[in-house]
């Protein structure tokens, strides 16, 4: 399962507020590549996919495809109010490594994708 911190679920119902459309939810992926191997990303979706799990937390509703639900077991979405570098942040339990930017990991299986910071 996923969790999302107080601030993120603030967030998001902020910036669904601001689209002013109250059909999206949060889609959370992971996709090859990245410093480490993986990649995190987000964006907003008005449609579930066939096999997605659907999380809801205080009225926010997380999709996650079945591939990523692999990588994401257990983590938790935050967002960290910074003057720079702030953002949605995934605290994320399988991550044995990160790169320093914060949005690619390794799980120690996938190390072979991994390629230098840029």
């Amino acid at each position: 399962m996923i969790t999302l911190t107080n601030t993120a679920v603030e967030q998001v119902r902020r910036l669904v507020g601001e689209q002013g459309r109250d059909d999206l939810a949060l889609r959370v992926f992971v996709s090859p590549g990245g410093c480490s191997g993986m990649s995190y990303g987000m964006a907003f979706d008005d449609t579930v996919q066939e096999g997605d799990l659907t999380v809801e937390q205080d009225g926010v509703k997380v999709w996650v495809d079945e591939m990523s639900v692999l990588y994401l077991k257990g983590a938790e979405i935050d967002f960290v109010d910074k003057l720079m570098g702030g953002g949605f942040t995934i605290n994320n339990p399988n991550a044995a490594r990160s790169c320093a930017c914060g949005s690619s990991f390794d799980t120690g299986s996938d190390s072979n994708t991994a390629r230098p910071c840029s």
